[in-house]
């Protein structure tokens, strides 16, 4: 679990996977808070079903598990856009032909 603690100078403390890290959190340290808990989480989820001990190993293997939720969401949201823009036109067509006739 990623423990952390913001200080006064806006950085906040964060432990990932039994290591602590000092980070600046910009206007919200509560979503800096937010990614080392899911970084944390993904790392333990990897030692578990992966059984890796080393450290690296394991940031290495949770990196690809968030690098491939990252393409599959921005995928998600660009044909979901390509959608929204298809409906549009289509849209402005069938306005364009009510309104001219």
């Amino acid at each position: 679990m990623a423990d952390k603690s913001v200080s006064s100078t806006g950085t906040v403390h964060i432990e990932i996977f039994g290591q602590t890290y000092t980070v600046k959190a910009g206007a919200d340290p509560g979503y800096v808070e937010e990614l080392a808990a899911h970084v944390d989480a993904q790392m333990h989820e990897v030692s578990k079903t992966a059984g890796a001990v080393d450290s690296v190993r394991v940031a290495v293997l949770a990196a690809l598990n968030i690098a491939d939720e990252c393409f599959r969401l921005r995928r998600q949201v660009r044909e979901a856009d390509e959608k929204a823009a298809r409906r549009a036109e289509s849209l402005v067509r069938e306005l364009t032909s009510v309104l001219g006739e």
